[in-house]
């Protein structure tokens, strides 16, 4: 995300959030050995670096963009969020097109991906690439999936929705008023998480119904507000070498085993809110308010940085090849971390090499031709 020049660069919010996306591609990696069971998922709680990526997005978009208002226009900076997310939007599902036919696995519930028309993978893959949700009948894979070529692509359109409010409402708000929402919306996600069967807050992702729906946007309200909040109130002016000490902090909040098991929900749904209410703020603020002094872990930060996004949005193709590979052959993990690390290896290989071919240069012509061009 574009920070304005005259202000400090968040050297350690860029490197946690590849820290995040990384760790998100091992979790669903591993997550093809859980056999649908939570409390068996190696890095359990994985799936809470969307809520933190939300909470990222809020503190940066209300850093970078709230005193930029008295020049930039609704326009201008929808164009710049454009710029920013849609090229790897468009090469995430135009990948996912390419893998789809190396990922049928009858014991997935894929046994159907074979007589898949090309043109209905052409038609999902198109719609994908606008981020908006496929209907039901165009569910290719079965799962239920907004985007059945590229699953994480759902954030993406929860990240569009608050990027529009923010635009038009948010930024226009009180710290007071926006606190008051940051409650409510806290409210509305304890109460998911200590209703919700399972003891957690995952969903989201899926199109079955409007409960889906209401997941999704419950954890999008809070954590995107609570990142506003904090770029608004938090001070800031301390120095601490924090890079590595979020970065493990973070790791364990999302590697820590399922709380409670099968039978005590409620631990787990607690510990869910403590992470997300308590310590992912602390992460971001420690975070902001730090240096990275050492040039190596500079470079690393930026390394981190530049291909989190990539890494997120183009992983999960040729993780659902490895996931049918495994099924395929009836292969245990004991038997199959080679091939899961290889798997993590190219998952980030490839965003890399997409983000030096393929994103860089595109948002820099986009940017060229979109925003500069309309300043001169």
């Amino acid at each position: 995300m574009e920070l304005t020049q005259t202000k400090p660069h968040y050297e350690i919010l860029d490197g946690l959030r590849g820290v995040a996306a990384i760790t998100v591609v091992f979790f669903h990696v591993f997550e093809i050995f859980s056999n649908g069971d939570h409390t068996k998922q190696i890095i359990n709680h994985g799936y809470l670096a969307v809520d933190f990526f939300f909470m990222l997005s809020g503190f940066v978009i209300s850093y970078a963009y709230d005193n930029r208002w008295n020049t930039m226009s609704l326009k201008d900076f929808f164009v710049r969020r454009l710029v920013r997310l849609q090229p790897m939007i468009i090469i995430g599902s135009l990948i996912g097109a390419s893998f789809f036919y190396f990922q049928h696995s009858p014991d997935l519930g894929w046994g159907e991906i074979a007589e898949t028309p090309l043109w209905k993978v052409t038609l999902v893959m198109l719609i994908g690439m606008t981020v908006f949700p496929v209907g039901k009948s165009f569910d290719i894979r079965g799962w239920g999936e907004m985007h059945p070529l590229n699953g994480p692509s759902w954030s993406l359109f929860y990240e569009y929705i608050a990027n529009i409010v923010y635009a038009l409402i948010l930024r226009r708000l009180s710290k007071l008023v926006l606190i008051i929402l940051m409650i409510i919306a806290a409210g509305f996600t304890i109460h998911l998480a200590f209703t919700n069967p399972s003891g957690d807050i995952i969903g989201g992702w899926s199109i079955d119904d409007s409960t889906q729906l209401k997941i999704g946007f419950t954890r999008l309200a809070f954590p995107f507000l609570a990142g506003i909040v904090l770029a608004k109130t938090a001070k800031l002016k301390f120095t601490v070498k924090a890079f590595f000490t979020t970065s493990i902090l973070l790791v364990l909040i999302l590697a820590i085993p399922r709380i409670g098991g099968n039978s005590n929900h409620w631990q787990n749904a607690l510990y869910e809110c403590f992470a997300l209410m308590i310590v992912f703020p602390f992460i971001i603020w420690l975070g902001a308010g730090g240096q990275v002094m050492d040039e190596k872990a500079k470079k690393l930060c930026k390394f981190l940085g530049d291909i989190s996004y990539p890494i997120y949005i183009t992983h999960f193709p040729i993780v659902y090849v490895f996931y049918a590979w495994i099924l395929n052959g009836k292969i245990s993990m004991e038997d199959s971390w080679p091939q899961a690390l290889i798997t993590v290896i190219v998952s980030i290989a490839f965003a890399y090499f997409s983000m030096k071919l393929y994103d860089i240069p595109v948002r820099k012509w986009l940017t060229k031709k979109l925003i500069f061009s309309r300043k001169n």
